[in-house]
C-alpha cells in the first residue's frame, strides 16, 4: 500500500557539528573577508563585488535582532544571499569550500575560547596570590601519602598551586600560537584555480599566518590544534581537582583548620542540623572531572579516524563554557577560604612532622652522621606515639636517654637546643633552599609570580587589541566595496604590522 504520509524534510545528521560558540558571527566575518579578497584580486568585478558586499552587510543587519541561529553551514546561508543579490551571489564562494570555512570557524572559536580561558585563569590566580600574601607566616601541616609530613606555610602551598596554574596558562598561550593560523582559501584540500591571496584572507581575519599546506589546513591541523587546546585544559582540570581534594580533606577532621565561608559556597543537610557541607569544593572536583572527560572526548573523536572524515571537524571543537565556569568557581572558592592559624599550628604540634629537623640539626651542630640522627628521630617518634605524647611533650631526659642507648654517647643537644630545633617555626623559617617556605624566599616568589600574572594579562589584552584592529580594518574594507567608493579597492594595512 502506498505511504500517504508527507515526506519529512531531509535532516543533516552533522547539523550539531555546524554551530556552537560564535560560529554564525564568524561565518559573517569570513564572508566579508572573502568578498574583499575576491574584489582585490579582480576575481569578481567591482560592480558585482559591490552588490555582494552590500548583500552580506544587509543580511548581517537583518539577522542581528532575530533569535540566535545555530547553523553556520554555508549551504544554509547562500540561499539568503541569493535572494538579495541574485545569481551573482554564488561568486562569493569562488576559491573556497565548506571544508576551509569550517576549519576557519573552528580556529576562530578556539582562539576566542583561549583568550577567555586565559583571562579567567588569570583572575583565579590573582585571587590565589592575594590570599597567599596574607599567609606568608601562617604555619600549616603539609601531607604526603595522605599523612602529615612536614610543616610549611599556607602561602608556600598556594604559590605551588599558582606555579601549576601558571604553566597551564603558558600552555594555553602556546596553543594560541598554533591555533591562530589561517586555513581559508585552501578550499577542499588542494586550493583552487582562482588566484586568491590566502595571506590577505588570514590578515583580514586576524590570523598571524597560514596553515600553509592546503591538505594539512583542513584535514590534519584541525586534529592537533584541537587536541593541544584540550590537553592544556585537561591538565588544568587535573590540577584544580587535586587542589579541591586537598581542601576537601580538611573536612574529615572534627576541627578543620581550613573551611569555607558560610553562604553560597556551603550546603546544609536536610536532616542533620550540624552539617556544613563544602558544596563548592565538591562542585570544584566534579566540574574538574567533567571538564577532563570532555577533553578526553576530543581525543576519542579524532582517534583512529581517516583524514577528511567529519568526526573531528566540529565548528566549535573545544567549547569553553565548562572551563570558564570551573575557573570562575575556583576564584570564588579562593575568595571564600577561611584559615584558622591557631588550629593549623595545633595540628602541626599534634604530630611529628618536625622530626625531620632533628637529624639535620644533629649533623649540622654535632657532626652526627645523618643516618644515626634519622634512626634516633624515628625511635623518638615511636616512643612518643606509644605514650600518646606530642613531640614537644616528650621530656628532654627521655630523649637524651634514647639517644645514649642508641649511639653509646651523650646526647649532643642541650634542652634549649632540642626544643628549638623541633619547633615548627625553626623548621619552616630556617629553610635555606631556593623555593622553600622561608619568608624572604616566599616574598621573592610572590613578587615574581605577580610579574608573570601581569605578563599573562598583558598578553591577552594585546591579542584582543590585535583582533579588534583586524576586524575594524575588515569592516572598513568591505564597507568601501559595498559603497562602490573606489574602483581600485586599496589594500588596507596588515594588522600585524600596525598593532
Amino acid at each position: 500500500m502506498k505511504n500517504l504520509q508527507p515526506t519529512a524534510e531531509p535532516h543533516d545528521v552533522n547539523a550539531d557539528f555546524r554551530g556552537g560558540g560564535r560560529s554564525v558571527e564568524y561565518l559573517d566575518q569570513i564572508n566579508k573577508a572573502s568578498i574583499v579578497a575576491l574584489a582585490e584580486a579582480r576575481i569578481v568585478s567591482p560592480d558585482v563585488a559591490s552588490r555582494i558586499a552590500a548583500g552580506v552587510l544587509t543580511l548581517i543587519r537583518a539577522e542581528r535582532d532575530k533569535p540566535r541561529q545555530w547553523s553556520a553551514d554555508y549551504l544554509d546561508y547562500e540561499p539568503k544571499l541569493l535572494a538579495i543579490v541574485g545569481a551573482d551571489a554564488s561568486r562569493l564562494h569562488c576559491g573556497r569550500s565548506r571544508q576551509d570555512i569550517s576549519a576557519t570557524i573552528a580556529r576562530m572559536n578556539l582562539r576566542a575560547g583561549l583568550l577567555d580561558e586565559c583571562d579567567a585563569l588569570v583572575q583565579a590566580r590573582e585571587a590565589l596570590l592575594f590570599l597567599a600574601a596574607q599567609h606568608t607566616r601562617t604555619i600549616v601541616p603539609a601531607y604526603t601519602h595522605g599523612v602529615q609530613a612536614q610543616p610549611t606555610t599556607f602561602a608556600h602551598y598556594l604559590l605551588a598551586m599558582d606555579g601549576a596554574l601558571t604553566r597551564s596558562t603558558s600552555r594555553l598561550r602556546a596553543a594560541y600560537q598554533h591555533v591562530n593560523q589561517g586555513p581559508l582559501g585552501s578550499a577542499a584540500l588542494t586550493t583552487s584555480s582562482f588566484a586568491l591571496d590566502r595571506d590577505r584572507l588570514a590578515w583580514l581575519l586576524g590570523f598571524d599566518g597560514l596553515v600553509e599546506n592546503a591538505y594539512d589546513a583542513n584535514h590534519f591541523a584541525p586534529v592537533d590544534t584541537s587536541l593541544e587546546v584540550a590537553t592544556a585544559l585537561g591538565i588544568a582540570a587535573v590540577q584544580i581537582g587535586q587542589f579541591a581534594q586537598d581542601l576537601h580533606a580538611q573536612y574529615a577532621a572534627p576541627e578543620p583548620w581550613m573551611t569555607l565561608q558560610r553562604g553560597e559556597l556551603v550546603g546544609v543537610s536536610s536532616i542533620m542540623p550540624q552539617k556544613r557541607n563544602p558544596a563548592a569544593l565538591e562542585q570544584l572536583r566534579v566540574q574538574s572531572s567533567m571538564l577532563l572527560g570532555d577533553m578526553q572526548a576530543v581525543s576519542l573523536l579524532a582517534h583512529n579516524v581517516r583524514s577528511g572524515m567529519f568526526d573531528y571537524r566540529a565548528y566549535d571543537p573545544v567549547p569553553s563554557a565548562r572551563a570558564l565556569a570551573l575557573f570562575e568557581l575556583l576564584r570564588k572558592v579562593l575568595g571564600g577560604l577561611v584559615v584558622d592559624k591557631e588550629r593549623a599550628l595545633a595540628e602541626v604540634h599534634a604530630d611529628y612532622s618536625t622530626a625531620t629537623e632533628i637529624a639535620d640539626a644533629l649533623l649540622q651542630r654535632a657532626d652526627v652522621p645523618f643516618r644515626i640522627g634519622h634512626h634516633f628521630a624515628s625511635a623518638l617518634t615511636d616512643y612518643g606515639r606509644s605514650r600518646h605524647l606530642a613531640l614537644r611533650d616528650i621530656p628532654y631526659r627521655e630523649a637524651a636517654r634514647i639517644y645514649e642507648a642508641m649511639a653509646s654517647q651523650a646526647f649532643p643537644l642541650d634542652a634549649q637546643a632540642f626544643s628549638e630545633v623541633t619547633s615548627p617555626e625553626y623548621m619552616v623559617f630556617g629553610r635555606r633552599g631556593a623555593g622553600g617556605p622561608q619568608i624572604a624566599e616566599v616574598d621573592r616568589m610572590l613578587a615574581r609570580q605577580r610579574e608573570e600574572l601581569a605578563t599573562d594579562l598583558s598578553w591577552t589584552h594585546s591579542r584582543r587589541a590585535h583582533l579588534s584592529l583586524a576586524e575594524a580594518q575588515l569592516d572598513a574594507a568591505v564597507a568601501a566595496i559595498a559603497d562602490g567608493a573606489t574602483a581600485s579597492f586599496p589594500i588596507v594595512s596588515n594588522p600585524e604590522t600596525t598593532s
